[in-house]
């Protein structure tokens, strides 16, 4: 059974199309996986809100804390939901828009290399059990259709303007579930 469609949207993955996207380089090849944490409004996991945020809809009026973001145009290619759905945004063979001013070992722009994918959650608290059955299988995935050789958090990526997918991420049971990729320095790779 095919688990992919031709431009790289995951067959069972929900899809829900975020226009914040473009191509990526000619011939550049995807090559890593930088994770990040999102919570809308922050520390709150409830609502649509962080897919309304991805295909512009989000409703400034809704939360203080809307206003200040409600013109982003950002988007990541999947979303882990707290319960371990998943959504997936953009195509990966397209450039989602999730790294910002970024590197990883040297090479800049990790927008035109990477596959974005967001854990619901926050740096205050654990991800869930539900959050990690889902992630560990996106990646085994990814790895079987892309060349990926790298893991990274956006802390990792953009060191000092973001602290995500922040403390609690579980470093170790990537490492032990995927001993060839490079993992940052700082958490054993």
């Amino acid at each position: 059974m095919k688990r992919w469609r031709g431009d790289g949207w995951l067959k069972g993955a929900r899809w829900a199309f975020s226009p914040n996207q473009g191509q990526r380089p000619a011939g550049c090849t995807v090559s890593l996986v930088v994770l990040h944490n999102i919570s809308l409004p922050p520390d709150d996991f409830s609502g649509d809100w962080i897919e309304r945020f991805f295909t512009n809809r989000l409703d400034p009026q809704a939360h203080p804390y809307f206003r200040t973001i409600a013109e982003l145009r950002v988007s990541a290619h999947f979303l882990v939901r707290r319960d371990g759905r998943v959504i997936q945004f953009v195509g990966c063979d397209r450039r989602a828009w999730h790294a910002g001013q970024s590197a990883w070992q040297g090479r800049e722009n990790c927008n035109d290399y990477s596959i974005g994918i967001e854990l619901e959650g926050s740096d205050g608290q654990p991800f869930t059990l539900a959050q990690y059955a889902a992630l560990w299988p996106l990646l085994a995935r990814l790895r079987q259709r892309y060349p990926i050789t790298g893991l990274a958090g956006h802390s990792h990526v953009a060191p000092g303007r973001k602290t995500d997918p922040g403390p609690y991420f579980d470093w170790a049971a990537a490492r032990a579930r995927f001993p060839a990729l490079t993992l940052p320095a700082e958490v054993g790779g």
